[in-house]
């Protein structure tokens, strides 16, 4: 369906990049709605579930506080309190860092690699859905574009 239809939009945009934007922002939040509602099971929001991808990625190695909101994807996000709420339900430990007690260093817990493993094996199928919508050529062309977008 069009973005045109999906704004229920009947005069034509500007130009072809005013399209794109209403288009990338209507998409990034229709994207942004299904995983929610993947998450909400779990107890989890978007930006929860980045961190814990982000800790898995470096695990078992600590990643200090500063190093997760460099990181993350939504950049408006309170890094400090996601992770208080993750710690709270058992995802991830919060240490003092040995070389700088300014500093916290954050790892995800077992529980927390479990929790990741169950979604991985939900948003799989998610993912795969995507792969009858865009063949893999168009999926690395389409990304590719969005890399140039933000040169």
């Amino acid at each position: 369906m069009s973005i045109e239809d999906e704004i229920k939009q009947a005069t034509p945009f500007k130009s072809p990049y005013h399209r794109l934007m209403v288009n990338l922002i209507y998409t990034s939040n229709w994207m942004a709605d299904s995983q929610s509602k993947l998450l909400k099971p779990f107890g989890l929001t978007l930006q929860q579930y980045n961190v814990l991808r982000i800790l898995r990625g470096k695990s078992p190695d600590p990643v200090k506080v500063s190093d997760i909101t460099e990181r993350m994807l939504d950049k408006m996000s309170n890094a400090s309190r996601l992770v208080d709420k993750l710690l709270l339900k058992g995802l991830v430990l919060r240490t003092e860092c040995p070389a700088d007690r300014r500093a916290v260093d954050v790892v995800i817990t077992n529980s927390g690699m479990a929790l990741l493993t169950k979604i991985d094996r939900l948003l799989g199928g998610w993912e795969q859905d995507q792969h009858s919508k865009l063949s893999e050529a168009e999926a690395v062309e389409l990304s590719h574009l969005l890399d140039q977008m933000r040169k």
